[in-house]
């Protein structure tokens, strides 16, 4: 049994730890503030089991830069039944907030009526594509529902790291900046893949010159989904003086079509890298874009320090 001064005896007494002053405190950790509206992960391509565990690794990272972060997954092509598609969980977001704010009036609490948008929505992509933009765009625009939507994740030099560890990872890059040791498949020229046309290519191009910077390497980016691009921008870094190509993707992943990257890069003749898939930068990009749409900008330490 408790007394006034606390619990009853034999009971550990947890005591709060003093706040810690000077130039070295720790600064507060950051959370989403209270009634924020949802995350939203618009995935595209045709949804798997793995699709899902790349979405649903991403969104762990953020909620892990940001505590109390909402968050939600909704396919472009989902079927409502085990893949839930974007326009139901819009729909979904909003009925959850309208509820707890009927709830919370109902307890007696003084709540303001939320406004602003139910749900934040961010593109599980890297670079820009204007067909899965606008198939997005369309969905949001169908839910009804008061939602945002953000731009695409890149280009950033996040993304540029995320490429350099792919690369690495797969013998076809040094793995550190300094250049301390050799890697003898290291490809001396780099073919950037993405998806979603020139303007894609263009965005592309702005990430392969901060990769270009990293590696000390020539990268030239190129369409996949338009014929022969990879295999000219190949042919391009050869007459140049690469001997040695790599194939590095600018993808997340979901929205590679299958058999695409491989086929390329046969008819390319190079290596080629796993797609970005779950690396911590794209968590880390998905989270900055909401926080930006929301006009948070405070971002936890470890999204600032990479």
């Amino acid at each position: 049994m408790s007394s006034p001064t606390g619990p009853a005896s034999g009971l550990p007494v947890r005591m709060p730890r003093p706040r810690q002053s000077g130039r070295h405190r720790r600064p507060e950790p950051v959370a989403a503030p209270e009634g924020a509206p949802t995350l939203v992960l618009a995935v595209p391509g045709t949804p798997s089991s793995a699709i899902r565990s790349l979405a649903e690794e991403v969104v762990s990272i953020a909620r892990s830069e940001l505590p109390g972060l909402e968050a939600a997954i909704g396919y472009l092509d989902g079927d409502d039944a085990e893949y839930p598609t974007l326009g139901s969980v819009l729909v979904q977001a909003a009925a959850l907030r309208s509820e707890r704010y009927e709830l919370a009036k109902a307890a007696g609490r003084e709540v303001a009526e939320p406004e602003g948008p139910a749900s934040v929505v961010v593109p599980l992509l890297a670079g820009p594509d204007s067909a899965l933009t606008r198939r997005i765009r369309q969905a949001v625009m169908d839910s009804r529902t008061t939602a945002e939507l953000t731009d695409v994740l890149g280009p950033h030099p996040l993304l540029a790291e995320a490429l350099h560890v792919r690369l690495s990872e797969a013998g076809l890059a040094r793995a550190d900046r300094a250049r301390l040791f050799t890697v003898a498949t290291a490809a001396d020229g780099i073919v950037l893949a993405t998806v979603g046309g020139e303007e894609a290519v263009q965005a592309a191009g702005i990430t392969g010159m901060l990769l270009a910077a990293r590696l000390a390497v020539p990268v030239m980016a190129a369409a996949l989904d338009q014929d022969g691009a990879i295999a000219a921008t190949a042919d391009e870094l050869r007459a140049s003086g690469s001997g040695q190509l790599a194939l590095a993707p600018y993808l997340v992943g979901p929205e590679l079509p299958e058999g695409l990257l491989e086929a390329a890069a046969a008819e390319a003749g190079c290596a080629s890298a796993e797609p970005l898939g779950a690396y911590p930068a794209i968590g880390k990009l998905v989270l900055s874009q909401y926080t930006t749409a929301l006009g948070i900008t405070t971002l936890p330490q470890s999204a600032q320090s990479h």
